[in-house]
C-alpha cells in the first residue's frame, strides 16, 4: 500500500488531498484545513484522523513503466 498527501492553496482555503493505492487501485480523500497548516499540525491530523477519512471508490490507476533516460542521452537530445 502506498499513501500520499498533497497540501495546496485553493482560494480561499488550504486543502489536503490524500491518495492511497493498493493492487493497482487508487482511492482519494479531500480535507479542507482552512488557514495554512504547520507541518506539526498536518502530522497531528494524520495521526488522529486518517482512519476516519472517507475515501472515494477505488478506481483503476494508470501506472506505466517509468522510463529513465540516461543523462548523456538527455544532453544529446537537448542539443
Amino acid at each position: 500500500m502506498n499513501s500520499k498527501l498533497t497540501v495546496f492553496f485553493e482560494e480561499p482555503f488550504w486543502v489536503g488531498v490524500f491518495e492511497r493505492s493498493e493492487d493497482g487501485l487508487l482511492e482519494t480523500s479531500r480535507v479542507v484545513f482552512g488557514s495554512e497548516p504547520k507541518d506539526y499540525e498536518v502530522y497531528a491530523f494524520v495521526l488522529e484522523h486518517y482512519n476516519r477519512l472517507g475515501f472515494s471508490r477505488p478506481v483503476k490507476a494508470k501506472t506505466g513503466p517509468e522510463r529513465k533516460i540516461n543523462p548523456k542521452r538527455l544532453q544529446r537530445i537537448v542539443r
